[in-house]
């Protein structure tokens, strides 16, 4: 099995209580099959409604090394994943979101295809949507218009499971403050000159709670807030 030189993972949690401590383990469990210089990075993203971040501390006492980036008073909804893409000192950054909709088992279909390809980041996008109906016509429609619309070099940006070069954050500021951070991010990393590929992942059904996003707001504020970073990058 080929390893990568050296690895960073993180997850943002909120409201994801029952899943952390499954996120974690898998982090370490999977990220050191792929790597000799493992690093794991929890968010605490914001309050929450349960538990989270009393789960994240528990980690903490099993994995001595595991790092805490603390944003309790959270006003940037998604964009707080910035934070983690930053604060990871290794060669290559994974993340993905705690609330487990996306298998990490799968991170190998990402290092496979990065040897295979050399690219700077693997993508994923979604097999089958695992969401209620309103969801799934929303993330169908957003998924073809925002390519279309923003020339994007991947076809599913809200597929948040990716592999990335960590050179190319040397080279970019992300100043998004909401889930636009996405747009932004993927454009930059593009004018920066990275180089992308895709693999099909599982999404499967959320295992605890309920997700921090209802559907109109998220349309709104990818709306308005995908036009202000594409505006911007113009």
């Amino acid at each position: 099995m080929k390893k990568l030189k050296s690895l960073s993972i993180f997850f943002p949690f909120l409201n994801d209580e029952k899943t952390v401590a499954k996120a974690i383990g898998l982090a370490y469990s999977e990220g050191s099959k792929f790597t000799d210089d493992l690093e794991v990075i929890a968010i605490n993203g914001g309050k929450s409604r349960d538990k989270t971040f009393l789960e994240i501390k528990k980690q903490k006492k099993k994995y001595l090394n595991l790092i805490i980036i603390d944003k309790t008073e959270n006003d940037e909804g998604y964009a707080v994943i910035k934070y983690g893409l930053f604060k990871a000192s290794k060669d290559w950054v994974f993340y993905t979101d705690g609330d487990l909709q996306y298998d990490i088992k799968e991170f190998s279909k990402l290092v496979d295809k990065q040897i295979q390809t050399r690219v700077d980041v693997v993508n994923g996008y979604k097999k089958n949507r695992n969401d209620n109906a309103l969801r799934k016509i929303f993330g169908f429609l957003y998924q073809k218009i925002s390519k279309y619309l923003f020339k994007l070099p991947i076809s599913d940006l809200d597929c948040d499971f990716r592999l990335i070069r960590k050179r190319f954050f040397k080279k970019i500021v992300l100043k998004s403050q909401n889930s636009s951070i996405l747009l932004e991010m993927i454009k930059k990393l593009e004018k920066c000159g990275a180089k992308f590929s895709e693999v099909e992942i599982t999404h499967y059904p959320r295992q605890y709670g309920q997700s921090n996003y209802k559907v109109f707001n998220l349309f709104k504020e990818k709306i308005f807030g995908d036009y202000k970073v594409f505006k911007s990058l113009k």
